[in-house]
Parts: C-alpha cells; sequence; structure tokens
C-alpha cells in the first residue's frame, strides 16, 4: 500500500466536504473492494475518509410503500433483517449469497453498489426493484445511476446516503457463483411490482447490470424459446460468452420457479 492519510468522519458533511479537497479521496465503509485494491496497489489515494459508525448511515426501515436501507447496512444484516425479509425475499436471499461470511459482515450495501463491479449481486436487486438512490445532494433512479463498468453517475464529491426500494409482490434471485471469489458468474433477479409489471436485471454475464426486456414480456414464465441476446456478453478466461448467455437463461428459470 503507498502512504495515505486517514481520516474519521464526524458527520456525514464533514466527510463530503473532506472529499471535495481531492479527487484522490476515496470514503471507506466496509473496505472490502477498497482496501484489497490498495494493498495490491491497483489504486493510490491520498485520503481515506471512514464514515462507517455514523449515525443512521446502517438504518433499514419499512416505509409505507418503499423499503429504506442504509448505505451503511452490511450484507449481513441485509440478508437478516426481518423488514427486508417480509418485504423482498429476493433481496433478502441475495444479500446472503455475496461473498463468505467475513465479506458478509463487513461489506456494505453502499460500498458495493458504488463500486459497480460487472459481476457484483446487488445492483441486479438495485435495477430489478426500481431503487431511488439517495446522495447528500439528490436523488438518482437505478436506471439513470449505472453507467457501465465500475462506472456510475456519482459526482466526485457525493456520497450515497441509503437506497429506496419500491416493495414488490414477490421476488427472487439465482445465481451461479465462481468458485473462488464468490462473484456472479451470472445472476438474474426477478421482481413482480405490480400487477403487470414485471422487472428482470442480470449481473455478471456483461459489463454491466442491465434489464433484460424478452423476459420481462414473458411475465413470469420461462418459455423454453427464451434467449438471452446481448452485443456486451463477457467472453473472459473464466468462460466464453455462449457459456454465460446460457447460464443467464438458466437462472432466469431457478428465478421463476422460486417466485412460486
Amino acid at each position: 500500500m503507498y502512504s495515505l492519510h486517514y481520516e474519521k468522519a464526524q458527520s456525514l458533511e464533514q466527510a463530503a466536504a473532506s472529499l471535495s479537497l481531492s479527487e484522490a479521496s476515496r470514503v471507506l465503509s466496509g473496505g472490502m473492494t477498497l482496501i484489497p485494491a490498495l494493498k495490491h496497489r491497483l489504486i493510490q489515494v491520498d485520503k481515506l475518509i471512514d464514515i462507517s459508525g455514523l449515525p443512521g448511515m446502517g438504518d433499514i426501515r419499512n416505509e409505507d410503500t418503499h423499503l429504506w436501507i442504509g448505505a451503511g447496512a452490511t450484507h449481513q444484516h441485509v440478508s437478516r433483517h426481518p423488514a427486508v425479509r417480509q418485504c423482498s425475499a429476493g433481496l433478502a436471499d441475495l444479500a446472503g449469497m455475496i461473498g463468505d461470511p467475513q465479506v458478509r459482515a463487513r461489506g456494505t450495501l453502499g460500498g458495493s453498489v458504488a463500486n459497480n463491479d460487472p459481476a457484483a449481486d446487488y445492483p441486479a436487486a438495485v435495477l430489478g426493484l426500481n431503487a431511488t438512490l439517495v446522495t447528500q445532494k439528490r436523488e438518482i433512479t437505478a436506471e439513470a445511476f449505472f453507467l457501465g463498468m465500475f462506472s456510475t453517475a456519482l459526482a466526485a464529491d457525493e456520497i450515497i446516503q441509503g437506497l429506496r426500494f419500491h416493495k414488490p409482490l414477490k421476488s427472487a434471485y439465482a445465481k451461479f457463483r465462481h468458485a473462488a471469489t464468490g462473484y456472479a458468474m451470472a445472476g438474474v433477479f426477478v421482481a413482480q411490482l405490480s400487477k403487470d409489471h414485471w422487472r428482470v436485471a442480470v449481473t455478471g454475464a456483461t459489463h454491466g447490470v442491465c434489464r433484460w426486456h424478452e423476459a420481462e414480456a414473458a411475465a413470469g414464465t420461462a418459455p423454453s424459446d427464451l434467449r438471452f441476446v446481448n452485443d456486451n456478453v463477457l467472453d473472459d478466461i473464466h468462460a466464453p460468452s455462449a457459456y454465460r448467455s446460457h447460464l443467464v437463461s438458466i437462472l432466469y428459470a431457478q428465478a421463476i420457479s422460486r417466485l412460486a
């Protein structure tokens, strides 16, 4: 690791102010992606601004038509919280599939979403549940937030406070894990937001999370001729593109079966 300055933020406003002073500053919460990247010298920062433990950042609450989850909520907290399980079983299941117990105990929702790894699990739920991301400056829709591989709509001095998820009638997530990392070789999140409104989001298979509109039109069914077709399917040392495309179709059928 390179030398850097560590700052423990006392408020979100202080953290945002410190973040705006340098383009080489980074926010630290769970650190499950950031710390390994620093150790391997994949990135260099001059200041880490620690926002873990700020009041309210890990709150989870059931609101009238939405589920609020603070950006500081750990994967373990999300997976075990009764309000999450009540509002969206698919989201609770997804959080319980992330990484390993150590990662789930430290990693946070906000950190994962802000990093936007193409193989991360949470972006599929954020897009599938049509969530709104709330920062200290504004609210951003899921459709506008994810811009591509490791790219989001967040400004340099913007910090996610929490996410407001639509409460679906039902939801489910199916995933094929990479054996070594636990990341999604492919993952499919299916949500029925209302009687005629279905959303299907795919992660791990392409350069970034995306919706699968043909599956949405299937309205909770899994036709035998439904195939995942996308120009940005990954083709790498882990799996060829044809394999990943087939995986998506298999996982979609599994998610549909879990809805019952």
